[in-house]
């Protein structure tokens, strides 16, 4: 099969998937070379970058997948008459970041940082595709562990969890900042890092 027929099929594969797929899963269905799927969703990506078309490649973590591209929104909402979901509550940020940042986590976890019940929270982040299941823990009574999925990436528009913004420092190590206590390269690292929520809220 000629390179620009394999592009044309894993193309066509993405399309009709329709959802992030693993590349691994990719190659291993199509019984090619990981390695050249890789190069062939590369081509894909640049293809669609240089012609300023209105689908893109999508990479999450270890999957990847073809959808529209962010500037059409608004049109695609149109013509579909998707109604916007309603905004994450500051609770569900809360919750979010925590798993985001901790994961896998346990729901008594999440309760004994924000000290409160996170059960309809968590509820409501599981309907939005944005948390997963990953199993339990091998513990009296067995509890659930919460990971961040690839809607979780495609959301906030991150290709990966080291994308994350950084974690702000404890109010004593602020106070430290001030006094002058602390290194001012590491003052320019603070200085750049910035809130989750924040920049959830700016997506």
């Amino acid at each position: 099969m000629k390179l620009k027929q394999m592009e044309s099929t894993l193309e066509a594969v993405l399309f009709a998937v329709g959802e992030p797929i693993e590349v691994q899963r990719l190659a291993l269905a199509l019984e090619w070379d990981e390695l050249i799927v890789s190069q062939l969703l590369d081509r894909l990506q640049e293809k669609y970058d240089e012609t300023d078309a209105g689908v893109c490649l999508l990479r999450l973590e270890d999957r990847v997948q073809i959808c529209s591209r962010k500037e059409y929104a608004e049109e695609i909402r149109k013509v579909l008459e998707v109604k916007r979901n309603a905004p994450l509550s500051q609770a569900a940020f809360e919750v979010l970041a925590i798993i985001a940042y901790n994961q896998p986590v346990t729901k008594s976890f999440i309760e004994q940082i924000r000290g409160v019940d996170c059960s309809a929270v968590l509820s409501s982040l599981l309907q939005k595709s944005l948390i997963e299941e990953r199993g339990r823990l091998d513990l009296p009574g067995r509890p659930l562990i919460y990971g961040t999925t690839p809607d979780f990436l495609r959301v906030f528009c991150i290709s990966s969890l080291s994308e994350l913004p950084s974690l702000p420092e404890h109010p004593e190590k602020e106070a430290e900042k001030e006094s002058g206590l602390i290194p001012e390269d590491e003052k320019n690292d603070d200085e750049n890092a910035t809130d989750f929520t924040r920049t959830v809220d700016e997506n």
